[in-house]
């Protein structure tokens, strides 16, 4: 994952596609990936051996510090399914966070709240064209999957920002805030069943 995802950025920020040519979708597919190059942060979702029964994902983060893309780490969870799932609007499927590297054990102020480098993968209902976090407009991609990265100044319980799903015409469909659990679309239909 180390020596994969700054390629996968680089081909981002390029505008490509985020799938490496030479590596067979069957092996390894790249579900998403994300760069915010203002805040100097990247994800990327991934999925080792899709469409079998040992299929798993993993997240990476990045980040840009000293001249270049650094990994700063990630996660997996498996065995997945990889069927499309029905959602209705938006679903929050995983988060993943990183303290930066400015922040790391060898700095002198390491006892000092550092920035946070987060991440959440989310899957999206037919009706969202776009999501904001935080303050990033992002594009809802054709598979209806997605990560997006951030950076927030200090580490705390909740750092996930401000996740609102607008519908083709521009109008808000659901919103999920940092503490939150569940999203404002989901809050009103439990309320409506109850």
């Amino acid at each position: 994952m180390e020596a994969l995802s700054p390629g996968v950025v680089r081909r981002v920020l390029e505008g490509a596609e985020a799938q490496p040519r030479w590596l067979p979708r069957w092996v390894l597919s790249v579900i998403s990936a994300d760069v915010d190059t203002t805040a100097g942060v990247g994800a990327v979702w991934l999925m080792w051996l899709p469409k079998t029964g040992r299929a798993y994902e993993h997240t990476v983060l990045l980040e840009w510090y000293d001249e270049r893309w650094r990994y700063l780490g990630g996660g997996s969870s498996g065995p997945v399914e990889d069927e499309p799932v029905d959602v209705d609007v938006m679903e929050i499927v995983g988060e993943s966070g990183s303290i930066s590297l400015t922040r790391r054990p060898a700095s002198p102020d390491f006892a000092v709240p550092g920035p946070w480098v987060g991440s959440v993968e989310v899957r999206l209902g037919p009706d969202v064209g776009r999501l904001l976090v935080d303050n990033r407009r992002i594009d809802v991609p054709e598979q209806r999957r997605l990560i997006a990265a951030w950076r927030t100044p200090h580490a705390g319980p909740r750092p996930r920002p401000l996740i609102v799903a607008f519908g083709r015409d521009g109008t808000e469909l659901t919103r999920i805030g940092p503490g939150d659990t569940l999203d404002t679309h989901t809050w009103a239909q439990l309320e409506e069943e109850s």
